[in-house]
């Protein structure tokens, strides 16, 4: 069934994608967040209508009179750098949870049947873990950045206890893909693009990460806006492969990829707020029947192209 969704944060890298994919699934997409956007660049991504500004109740009513009661909001804005949450951790918090308390604040009373997908992040789990993560595992987070995502998450469970709010929490993993220009990708192929043929990378090498294709990812996004939710609580749910790899094997695939040989080198010192491993026990997709389809190795040969064809 064609449905009216809202995505906060369209302009970033999964916004983006997200609604890319939601529009070939025959929704409209309309989007809120920050940055200059013509409309024939936001369409080229799926995006029917896109209001620069923030997430506050002027722009939401803003795009309610324009477009009607949306069926479904897809909450991405906040921060997305743990780096940066950590060098400016008050501009972290207010990208981060005062637009979800915004959000939620204007749902409850403009909307309060529609359905959130509010997407959070692994780093709420933090460090000390070690092999996959279940849903229901013990948050230790390792910076601010974790910190913010969980306080959004508990933002979401006591709007749902107290009004009734039908919300999905999503945590992802490593996400990469096309169009992401920052990380450990994108730093990679920028020097080897820059000629450099020794590359010198933080960390240990060894540290596990769960990588998923944003290819994937959309269509878990899309699978938690159908997910049952029970009464006056919110579904948490891991957006996850299971599969650990480890930093220095996706290195190595980006070598594999890049014509020109070259070599890399770990420094053996970890960045602050990285823990060692985040890898996703993902029962809730596993009992839905979700498969994922891009292969790591795979994708990372794919993300290369792309990078090389984009660079000229």
């Amino acid at each position: 069934m064609k449905k009216l969704i809202w995505i906060t944060g369209a302009h970033g890298f999964i916004g983006r994608h997200l609604a890319k994919w939601l529009t070939s699934r025959g929704h409209t997409v309309m989007g809120l967040g920050h940055g200059a956007w013509p409309h024939s660049e936001a369409a080229e991504w799926g995006v029917h209508r896109w209001l620069n500004g923030g997430i506050h109740s002027g722009n939401l009513q803003q795009l309610l009179r324009e477009d009607g009661l949306p069926d479904c909001i897809y909450h991405l804005a906040g921060g997305s750098s743990v780096g940066t949450a950590i060098s400016s951790p008050h501009e972290d918090f207010g990208r981060t949870v005062t637009t979800t308390a915004e959000l939620l604040d204007w749902m409850r009373s403009e909307a309060c049947g529609t359905r959130l997908v509010a997407v959070s992040s692994a780093a709420v789990y933090g460090a000390g873990h070690s092999g996959p993560i279940p849903e229901n595992g013990p948050h230790q987070p390792f910076s601010p950045y974790g910190y913010h995502k969980l306080m959004m998450e508990y933002a979401c469970r006591s709007y749902a206890a107290s009004y009734g709010l039908p919300a999905v929490v999503v945590r992802l993993f490593s996400v990469y893909g096309n169009w992401l220009k920052k990380q450990l990708l994108w730093d990679m192929c920028t020097r080897l693009a820059g000629g450099s043929r020794e590359l010198q990378l933080g960390g240990t090498g060894k540290e596990l990460r769960d990588w998923t294709d944003i290819r994937d990812v959309v269509r878990v996004l899309e699978l938690a806006m159908g997910l049952p939710v029970a009464e006056n609580s919110t579904l948490v749910l891991n957006g996850g492969s299971g599969r650990a790899i480890s930093v220095s094997e996706v290195a190595a695939l980006v070598l594999r990829s890049w014509p020109e040989p070259a070599k890399v080198e770990f420094t053996a010192k970890s960045r602050p707020g990285d823990p060692f491993s985040l890898i996703a026990d993902a029962e809730i997709l596993r009992k839905s029947g979700f498969e994922w389809k891009i292969p790591v190795d795979r994708g990372i040969g794919e993300y290369v192209e792309w990078f090389r064809k984009l660079r000229g």
